[in-house]
Formats: C-alpha cells, structure tokens, sequence
C-alpha cells in the first residue's frame, strides 16, 4: 500500500517543497506540494526526478576502507577505526594544517553540512580549508563583507514587487536561482512582465532567461565590471543618484569612476555607450528596481568587483533596502539581531596560501590552489598530507583536475563522506556514505537567508533509517570526534557541546532574549527526537522570531514548526538596514580600501581586446554539479556535453555541427562535439561544467557511458580574482579546431620532428 510524505527538495537552491509517494521503503514518485507556503506546487524536473535520485543504485551502502590497495567494503566501526588510526597521527607529527577539509555544494543543501562542518573545522583548527565557494560564489561573499562588514549580509532582489529586474551573468530559467531563494523563480519573472514590469538580461549567451527579457544586451564575456562601473558613472553624471544617510563615501566613489564612462568601455563590452546610458537611466527613473548578479558576473577576472557594483548600483538608485528593490532576508535560525551600531568589520588576507600565498577570504583558501598545497615543498609550512573531503568532487569541480588526480594519489591519508565512488572519492582510504535524501531530515539553514520571502520550513525523513545505514548527522559527529582525538566519545556528546557552549553565549549577551537565565535550565526545555532536532529547536527558539525559551509565547520553536508541516510564512522582506551592519563605521562603506587597490587593474583592462575565442560555462535545469549525470533521467536530450559555437566563427574555423572539436586552453586540451548555433555570440564558445565521467575506479555506470569532458581540465589554475581568491572560469581564451585537422597536425608535427 502506498502513503504519502512531504519533503523539501535539497536538489538545487529553489528548495521547493515537495509530496513524494511511497511505497514500502521506495519513492515512486515526487509531485510539487501546492500547500507549501513557499513554493506553492512548484517543481522542477529535478524534483520531479527525487525518487530515481534517491534509489540510485550506485549509491553506496556500506562504508568502504582502503585493504591492500583496493577499497572494500567494510562496517562502520572498521571504518571510523582507520579514521581515527589515519588522520589523528598526521595531525600530532606535522600539526593541524597539514590537513586539509574540502567542502563541496552539496553541504549547504543538508542539515548535517550546515550543522557539523563547522564545528569539524573549529575542532581541527586547520587553515587549510577549500570549498566550493572559491569556484562559484566567494566575490559576492568578499564584496558584501567589505561593504557592509559581514560577508553573509547578501541582498537579494524583491522579485514578487519589484518594477525593474536587471540580470547580469544569470540565467535562473536554468539555475532555478542562486545566492537569490526563489521557488518559481520564472514564474515570477513571468509576473513581473505580467504587472507591467521590465526584465533587461546582459549575457554573452542567449539563454532561455534571456529570451523572456524585454531586452538582451549581448556583452563580450569578463567585462560585466566595465559595463556596471560606466553605470554608475552616468549616475553620478547625470545627477540621478539618491544618497542615502546608511551609507558613506559618495564624493569619494564618484571620483574614483571618473574614467569609466560609457565612451571608455564600449570597445572592450562591445555595448554600444547609448545603450549603456540608457540602462542607467531606466534603472534610476523605475519606481523600484534591483539589480542581482551571479556566476557569470563572479567567475571572470574582476569578478569582486563587478559583484560590488551590482550592489553599488542598487545604493546608488535608493533601491537598497527598499521593498521592490533589494532587501537582506531574515531566517528563522538567524542568531538574535544585535542592536545597530558599529561592528569589526570585514578583513582579508590574514594568513595566505603556503605555496602561492593567496590571500584567505573568509577563512578559506582557493580551492584552485588545493593540488599545490599538497604536492609542492616550500620552507615555509608543512604541505597538505592528509584530506577530508565532504560531499566534494574537486577533481571536476577545480582547474587542472589532471594535476589534482595525481596529488590526491600522494597523500598520506584521505577521507571522503559520499554517496558515490566518483572521480575524487576513488582516491580515499575511507569513504563514508550517507543516506539517501528520503532518509534525512531537512532545513534550509543557508538558504533562507538568501529567500525572497521570509518563511521557515522542516520536514522529517520520509522513509525511517534503512538497517546498515547511519544518519548523516551521525556520521559527521563520529568524524569530528575521529579526527579531534575524542574518538571513542558519544557522538550524541557533538550536539551537547555545541548546545552548552550556544546557550553559555547567549545568556551572558545583553540583547538575548535569555539574557541572564540558566543555560542548563534552558537545555532541559529543548524538544525534539536527536541531537540536530533540539539543537534546530534552540535555533528558532533563540532567533528572530523565537519564544526566546517561553518569553515569547507566540513565537517559533520546534513544536510550533512540526504543527505545520507546509511551513510557516514569515512574511515579505522588509527594510533592515541599519541592523545588518557590521562595519567599523556603522554605515554601508562604498569605497572601501581593498576595492580601491583593485580598481587600476579594471582601468587597465579599459584597454584590453581579447583575441580570437573565449570559453563560457553554462548550466542545464535537469543538472547540477557532477553527481545528477549518473540519472538516466536527467540525462539526454538537450543536457549534453557539447561545445556551443557561433555559425560564423565555425564557419570560419572549419566547423561542421555534430563534428568533434579539440578545445585547448592554458591547462589542457579537451575533445567534444560542436553544436553550432547562434545562442552564443560571435568569439564565444561554450562547454557545461561537471562533465569528465571517464576515470577509472568510479561506480557511476549511467555517466560514464557519456562522460563528456572536463571543461575545468582548460584552466591551469592561476587565473584567479585576486581579492576573493575566486578561479576564473568564464571569458577564458581557448583555440578551437577540427578534431580531424588537430589529428593531421600532429602527425605533421611528428615528421617534422623526425627530420
């Protein structure tokens, strides 16, 4: 007989929610829950796909150890044994950033990634840490912090009121949204043209968001700073700036742009300058009006910049903190809103990379820079000897994955919390694979701080623990005690710790609602089945719209969620500044002095014109990251590895539609099949990313009968925005031939040779 459960989807950031059937221990199929407070009914074809994902038969079931080269299967106590016995000695000979932790996206779609990786890295105290965001996302983080001293204060865009969307290098028909929690996110875009509205995309591609704008304004890849700086410039030009008393340093900006006008940029954006002038004064004469950013405005060489003027351009128009404009959202798991006033601000660099010395943004180091720090010596520092990796594919994910394959081989130990035996979990000692999504609970900790509309939602495992499996949870608390020297300890004892240690905090602050009461009284009122339910209950309790443990009656904890399994709506966001404020002055620092020492590199590349082609990633809605191309499902048909080219420039080269290509770039050389079509602009060219499923030892059978290429594998990995440490993905030169020519080359280069 089958049942119904609900459960929100961890498989992209829209976080929608939905209502999967069940029968017996399987989910047969996921429709959208149309009484979800957020997402309405909402679902795209990867919810659609839950249950195949989740039944995949290549997930792993049981950990694996590594016995005489080879990984076997083994039990969970074997396996936290060689932890322990594995990283613990690497740590006491050559000290705690000889160990490196690599966290991939997918931790921030799960309770377990939110909840445990930071306290593993706290206990571990490693510096050595790279994650995702250093090949997506760091140059909104760094720019955020410097302008408004936190670098998690990200605004996102009122798209339910707003009257003028401007996208720059996002495609959320795509993506569904990201750093931006939309569920529906082309049906508001829809809503918005509906209401009388205006959608301007600017995008080297075509893209299906693009398509549904009012205008697409086709920009040379890697000059959106130049294109939003001349912005602004007219701003100031024409006297359409509103000043705003949160925000300091107006005089100051409008000096430092003097030499960005339309006229200066239009050659390198290849816009024409009336166009540019005309985009500033339709964003300062809407009534409201926001303008949001995303990876193709952060992966290209001054990606922190650009990402500062986006948010730069929307202080500039008055429509930061504005409803209809951009507002920073509230999470119900939010800490305590602090009154407003001065903060510690924002600081980079405050150690650097071993090899390179890449300055750390947000206490971590570009994962570009991972194969270095272990197979480099230098004097100064020990290399990375050991690796934990949660829920991360570096080997695709970063530039010269070649490089980082045999880097991992060296190591003295290795980690990896999986599901799959991919492409960089091959390589570990252990692996430790965590349930399938139907068995884990759900909260969106990360992204209901970056949703459009203040909610807070949580749902139960849908299916119980299947016998032999180990909660996720779990498994990350017995890792930190493994590698901590507490092995042996109740993982039950990671929950407890973080819960005192919260609670201690929190009644000594002044502004807690629990300000002066008894931490241990408060821990006794906790409820919920596990240690990640009472400390999610301590959360809401504790948070912004809390009971404050009972001074509220009204107000969220645990039981009050768990009565309404479709959520609870907050609300529509609503002006927070100042509060949000963590500067030194109080106040949002326009001009701050990391982005000044930045700005001659933007006025140089004033002057710079790439020649011949430069490679752009793009996404598939039915893919994200690397592990989904292993469902037949969302596999085939459009989502393929091709290399998009324009019918001119493969006229020009040779190029016939469906022929193979050799795409060579800095790190390497890939072979792929073209697929000309005028969706990219002239000069460009297009490979997705995640692709490479071809190395041997991984069990992902599905995917490797079409592995397609790493597109990373064209990046060596020194191009990187030298402020966030960010690698630089898009506006990469490459050389693009005939697969056939490229082999006849080389054979003429081999006689040459000879003779």
């Amino acid at each position: 007989m089958s049942r119904t459960a609900l459960r929100i989807c961890p498989l992209c950031e829209a976080t929608c929610g939905l209502t999967l059937t069940i029968e017996g221990t399987r989910v047969t199929h996921a429709r959208g829950d149309r009484d979800d407070v957020f997402s309405r009914g909402f679902i795209c074809p990867k919810g659609a796909s839950f249950g195949a994902v989740d039944s995949d038969p290549d997930r792993l079931r049981t950990p694996l150890v590594r016995r005489d080269g080879e990984l076997r299967e083994a039990t969970w106590e074997e396996a936290f044994d060689a932890v322990a016995a594995g990283i613990r000695p690497v740590v006491e000979r050559h000290g705690p950033h000889s160990v490196g932790v690599v966290l991939g996206n997918p931790n921030v779609h799960t309770m377990a990634g939110a909840l445990y990786a930071p306290v593993l890295l706290a206990g571990l105290g490693t510096r050595s840490v790279f994650t995702a965001s250093t090949v997506d996302q760091m140059p909104k983080h760094v720019s955020s912090g410097l302008l408004f001293g936190d670098a998690n204060a990200i605004s996102v865009p009122d798209l339910d009121r707003t009257d003028h969307l401007l996208l720059i290098g996002a495609n959320p028909l795509e993506s569904n949204g990201s750093l931006c929690t939309a569920a529906d996110f082309p049906g508001k875009l829809k809503a918005l043209k509906a209401r009388g509205g205006r959608l301007v995309v600017i995008d080297p591609r075509r893209t299906r968001t693009a398509k549904l704008a009012d205008r697409h304004i086709a920009i040379r890849p890697g000059t959106d700073a130049l294109l939003l700086a001349a912005m602004a410039r007219v701003l100031f030009e024409e006297g359409l700036v509103e000043e705003t008393p949160h925000a300091q340093g107006f005089e100051e900006l409008a000096e430092e742009l003097r030499d960005f006008t339309p006229e200066s940029v239009t050659e390198a954006c290849d816009v024409d300058a009336g166009v540019i002038r005309t985009l500033a004064r339709d964003l300062a004469a809407a009534p409201t009006a926001a303008v949001y950013g995303r990876i193709g405005s952060c992966t290209v060489p001054h990606g922190t910049l650009a990402s500062w003027l986006v948010d730069v351009l929307n202080i500039l128009t008055g429509n930061l903190d504005r409803p209809g404009g951009a507002l920073f959202p509230q999470a119900a798991t939010d800490k305590t809103p602090r009154p407003a006033g001065p903060g510690r601000g924002f600081a980079l660099g405050r150690w650097h990379s071993r090899v390179s010395r890449h300055p750390e943004a947000k206490s971590e180091l570009p994962l570009a820079a991972l194969a270095e720090e272990i197979d480099t010596a230098t004097e100064e520092g020990e290399p990375v000897r050991a690796l934990i990796a949660v829920a991360a594919n570096p080997v695709l994910s970063a530039p010269d994955g070649d490089r980082l394959d045999k880097a991992l081989d060296s190591l003295d130990f290795m980690v990896s919390v999986d599901p799959y035996l991919n492409e960089t979990s091959r390589h570990a000692d252990v692996v430790l694979p965590p349930p399938p999504p139907s068995q884990s609970p759900h909260h969106d900790f990360v992204f209901n701080t970056l949703a459009v509309r203040n909610q807070v939602r949580y749902t139960r495992p849908a299916i119980p623990l299947e016998p032999g499996r180990m909660a996720e949870t779990e498994i990350l608390a017995r890792l930190i005690l493994a590698v901590t020297g507490m092995y042996g300890a109740d993982p039950v004892a990671v929950d407890q710790m973080v819960i005192d240690q919260t609670l201690g905090k929190a009644v000594e602050e002044p502004h807690s609602p629990v300000h002066g009461r008894n931490p241990r009284e408060l821990a006794a009122r906790l409820t919920g089945d596990t240690g990640p339910e009472r400390r999610l209950d301590m959360m809401l309790r504790l948070g912004p719209y809390g009971d404050g443990f009972g001074a509220r009656p009204d107000g969220l904890c645990l039981e009050r969620l768990l009565a309404h399994p479709h959520g609870i709506d907050l609300g529509p966001l609503r002006p927070r500044l100042p509060q949000p404020l963590k500067t030194r002055s109080g106040r949002v620092e326009l001009l701050p002095g990391p982005i000044v020492d930045d700005l001659p590199r933007l006025r140089a590349a004033l002057a710079e014109r790439p020649g011949g082609l430069v490679l752009v990633g793009r996404r598939h809605l039915r893919s994200n990251n690397s592990w989904m191309h292993n469902v037949p499902a969302l596999t085939g048909g459009s989502n393929r590895c091709t290399l998009h080219i324009h019918p001119e420039d493969a006229e020009r080269l040779g190029v016939e539609d469906g022929a193979a290509v050799r795409v060579k770039g800095a790190g390497g050389e890939v072979t792929a099949p073209a697929e000309v079509t005028d969706a990219v602009r002239r000069g460009v060219v297009s490979l997705p990313h995640g692709w490479g499923h071809n190395r041997p030892g991984t069990r992902l059978s599905h995917a490797s009968t079409d592995p397609g290429v790493n597109v990373n594998q064209l990046l060596d990995g020194r191009l990187l925005d030298p402020l966030s440490g960010n690698a630089v993905l898009n506006a990469v030169p490459v050389e693009v031939v005939p697969a056939s020519a490229a082999a006849g080359a080389s054979v003429t280069e081999k006689l040459t040779a000879l003779t």
